[in-house]
């Protein structure tokens, strides 16, 4: 479980921190394409969940500019505009409004859920696989922070159908890595690590 302690100060808190966890991942993501693809799901809900969405559909350009603060510049991924490091300055963004709704699980908030349906409502192909399976690898990721245990792949299954009201299923060869893989670089893995060593130690 995660501690607020624990947890890296918000830049910009209009975003809530389920958003920057999803970026955490997305710097994690080795293939450069599956990147990019994280990264412009997580734009398009950014823009979705803005105050006045049909100027952010126009004005995406101010949501990849916050995505790079918010990744500290060391996301590697195509923008599809031209903008750097002194667009910072250049604005603010609006108060995003959180979801009043039911929230089917806690520990992926509903950043994460409105990540999911909206990735329900992209044409079926290979696009839609591949932001499927990063969002099963994140949805692991959050699950093990939340829980710091071990979890069946099939409950991760079985709650992202149910969130997407089952439009959503992973590809016939997508697979899950090992939970240890997951909180490689987390405090949890820190944590454990050193409990591991402490054991090593008594038994000598």
């Amino acid at each position: 479980m995660e501690y607020n302690t624990q947890r890296t100060r918000l830049k910009i808190n209009d975003y809530g921190r389920n958003v920057y966890k999803l970026i955490s991942y997305t710097k994690t993501i080795e293939d450069r394409d599956k990147r990019n693809l994280m990264a412009a799901a997580i734009v398009d809900i950014m823009a979705h969940n803005s105050e006045d969405s049909k100027n952010a559909v126009e004005d995406k350009r101010k949501y990849w500019v916050h995505l790079m603060i918010l990744a500290d510049w060391e996301l590697d991924v195509d923008i599809p505009y031209d903008i750097t490091r002194e667009d910072t300055v250049e604005f603010k963004p609006n108060t995003l409004k959180y979801n009043q709704g039911k929230v089917h699980y806690r520990h992926y908030g509903a950043v994460m859920e409105n990540m999911i349906k909206k990735v329900a409502e992209y044409p079926e192909g290979e696009e839609r696989d591949e932001l499927v399976s990063l969002m099963a690898h994140a949805m692991k990721r959050d699950y093990l922070l939340w829980n710091s245990d071990t979890v069946e792949d099939e409950v991760i299954v079985n709650q992202l159908e149910n969130i997407s009201e089952s439009r959503l299923h992973l590809p016939a060869d997508f697979q899950f890595k090992d939970f240890r893989e997951y909180l490689k670089g987390t405090p949890d893995e820190r944590r454990n690590n050193g409990t591991r060593k402490k054991k090593k130690k008594k038994k000598k």
